[in-house]
């Protein structure tokens, strides 16, 4: 045979006949069904590794499961988003799915396209990483695929829910800031391009919960809130117009890590010390945030905890489960440098 041949490839049967079990007992064990033993599994899946079995995408998808997972992510510059898919690939990896990521973009245009997208690929489930959609749109997706919801609080019986409490989040930031004796204290939040109802959305949760605890201490009159975005590029923005006010505020709650980095190279900029002239707060707890010469005072609300919860419920959802499941993370504030008491006026 010349050296250009096609090595032939390694079937289920070759499987079946090196591990000394019936090609139903393989089947089940790439399905990851029950009732098998660990003895078999492992019988199995040593006699994988050694023939180098690769089971056929599309003859797996005849067969009803693909062992794909979809992740669907609004983009891919937010770090927290990191956190999360740790949590979720070592959740879904041990039933050995691989998880496809897409990026839905800023309209949900674009985000249909790429939910379309990874139905037809046939992906065995989605975990949507705060979509845009509609709960309508969302909840037709997850009648003909099991799907996780994270970052919104929306209650279906077609689709779980995971999400941070934000409204205790930006509590814990707010009521730190006016402890440190902050008065004139603003917020960046987020556009709302979203079709979910505002008490669904963390972004609108986050900048209530603001409104709502300046007023609750008598600073109804120094509420200022500007929508830009979560990004570097929005905090900047937002802290530039905030920065331009008659009377700058003394402290800013930004809704993200990403917003608040932005929001302190615009102080920077501005030749304002932080926290000596401007106090600086986030959101997320990203792994920057720690970083010794960014030192941001941010809200801990467990990314990777959260990806690993949606990696658990999608995989049952994907075995059977159809009963809903809503699952809350209780986040913390983290202090650091970045945030001061203020003595001035």
């Amino acid at each position: 045979m010349g050296s250009g041949a096609r090595r032939r490839r390694v079937t289920i049967v070759d499987v079946a006949s090196h591990a000394e079990v019936s090609t139903t007992a393989v089947s089940k064990v790439l399905r990851n069904a029950y009732g098998v033993s660990p003895a078999m599994r492992e019988r199995v899946k040593a006699a994988i590794d050694e023939l180098g079995y690769r089971p056929q995408a599309a003859a797996r998808a005849m067969r009803g499961r693909t062992f794909t997972i979809g992740v669907l992510l609004p983009h891919i510059r937010n770090p927290f988003f990191a956190d999360i898919l740790d949590g979720f690939q070592e959740q879904v990896r041990k039933a050995d799915y691989q998880a496809i990521m897409i990026q839905g973009g800023e309209n949900t245009q674009a985000e249909g396209r790429a939910i379309n997208a990874l139905v037809d690929r046939q992906v065995d489930g989605i975990l949507m990483v705060v979509p845009l959609s509609s709960r309508t749109g969302l909840e037709e997706i997850a009648k003909d695929v099991p799907t996780v919801v994270l970052g919104r609080h929306e209650r279906s019986s077609v689709f779980d829910s995971v999400f941070d409490d934000d409204e205790l989040g930006a509590e814990l930031a707010v009521e730190h800031l006016i402890a440190l004796g902050h008065r004139r204290i603003a917020h960046i939040g987020q556009k709302d391009n979203s079709r979910g109802r505002p008490v669904d959305l963390l972004h609108a949760i986050r900048a209530e919960t603001y409104r709502r605890v300046m007023r609750d201490h008598g600073l109804g009159e120094e509420i200022d809130v500007v929508a830009t975005s979560y990004t570097e590029e929005g905090g900047y923005m937002g802290a530039r117009e905030l920065l331009s006010r008659p009377a700058r505020p003394t402290a800013i709650f930004a809704g993200a890590d990403l917003a608040a980095l932005g929001a302190m190279a615009a102080a920077h900029e501005a030749g304002l010390s932080v926290p000596g002239d401007l106090s600086i707060a986030g959101y997320d707890n990203t792994r920057m945030a720690a970083l010794p010469n960014i030192a941001l005072t941010t809200v801990e609300q467990d990314g990777v905890l959260m990806g690993r919860t949606s990696g658990r419920l999608l995989l049952e959802r994907v075995e059977g489960r159809t009963s809903s499941v809503r699952f809350s993370v209780t986040p913390s504030l983290v202090t650091r440098r970045s945030t001061a008491a203020w003595g001035g006026v």
